[in-house]
Formats: C-alpha cells, structure tokens, sequence
C-alpha cells in the first residue's frame, strides 16, 4: 500500500505492507501508542504485528520509535509516531524485517557413509584429472559436483578438503604459474 505521511521536514509517500498501512493509520488519532493497544485495535495476530512493528522501528527507517532499546519487539512496549523522520526520497520503500527461524541442521551422516563419500570424492577427482591432466580449481569443483550429483550433493569445502590430502599424497600439484590450476601427477 502507499501511504502519503507528513513529517515535520517534509512529505513522504511510503510504501508498506497492508499490515504496516494498518498500524500507522492508527496514529492519525494517536501519538503513542503500547503494543497491547496496537493488537486489539487492528485485531492483527501478536506474531504478525512484530514482525511489521520491528520493520517499521529499524534503524534505517525509524517511522515510529520505540520505548525500549532492545533489538526486539516487546509486548511491554510503547510507539511514538516519529515526526522527525526524514529521507532524501520522496518516495521510500519500507521492506519488511526476515524473522530468522531455527533452521534444522541436516541430520548427521553415518562415519561409514561420510568415508565412502570421500573415497568417491577422491575417485571422481582422479578420474577428472587424468583426463584432463590440468584444470583450474573451480572448474574442478564444478566437474566433480556434476558428476556425483546423482548420489550426493558433495559441498565445495569437502571437495578442496580432498584436493587437497590428494595433493599431499602426490597424486595432484598446483601449477607453478597459477596457483588455481591443479596438474596430474601419478
């Protein structure tokens, strides 16, 4: 939604959320307002009115300030219409806040599992190399993905790790000229 505000410096078209429209509408009739009051009077879910409050209490926007100085929205606190507000743009696009959610690490591979997987990190690296016989780091790791794809999704760290034993065993060496290109040895 776009909203025309006034602010003491001058006017600003904001564009907002449909839920953040709704609670800064409500300081047309009131400067202050506390959480509770915002919640009963846009009948607005607690969690969702948060997320829009904490989107417009941001630093970089700051269309209303808040009572306390935590990072967080409290239910305890208040919000004042700040009338200071003011940008370079006319215009000023208010983006909402990601709420981080607790992601869920990936279960933990099997030991047993985790070796195979490096053992056909190792092959698969070989097999590149001794066809190719030189080949840059990246396009090493992009060959190796695309070949292993079909059983596991191998991560670019996990890849170097084993570049790297197989240097160590002399199986592979870094390029004199170019320290990203890897040459076959064995």
């Amino acid at each position: 939604a776009d909203l025309r505000a006034r602010f003491s410096a001058k006017r600003h078209e904001l564009n907002v959320s449909t839920y953040q429209m709704c609670i800064l509408m409500l300081f047309n009739n009131a400067d202050t307002l506390d959480f509770h009051e915002i919640v009963r009077s846009t009948g607005i879910a607690a969690a969702d009115i948060k997320r829009h409050l904490l989107s417009l209490c941001t630093p970089k926007y700051r269309i209303l300030q808040k009572s306390s100085r935590s990072k967080g929205i409290n239910e305890s606190d208040s919000f004042t219409f700040n009338a200071g507000y003011s940008s370079k743009l006319s215009r000023v696009r208010i983006p909402m806040v990601s709420v981080k959610e607790p992601s869920n690490p990936r279960p933990a591979v099997p030991e047993p599992v985790e070796e195979d997987r490096r053992h056909l990190i190792e092959a698969s690296i070989v097999r590149i190399m001794k066809t190719r016989r030189t080949l840059e780091h990246s396009n090493l790791i992009a060959e190796v993905t695309r070949q292993l794809v079909s059983r596991f999704r191998p991560s670019p760290a996990i890849i170097k790790k084993r570049i790297e034993s197989l240097i160590e065993r002399e199986y592979l060496e870094r390029s004199s000229d170019d320290r990203r290109t890897y040459r076959y040895l064995a």
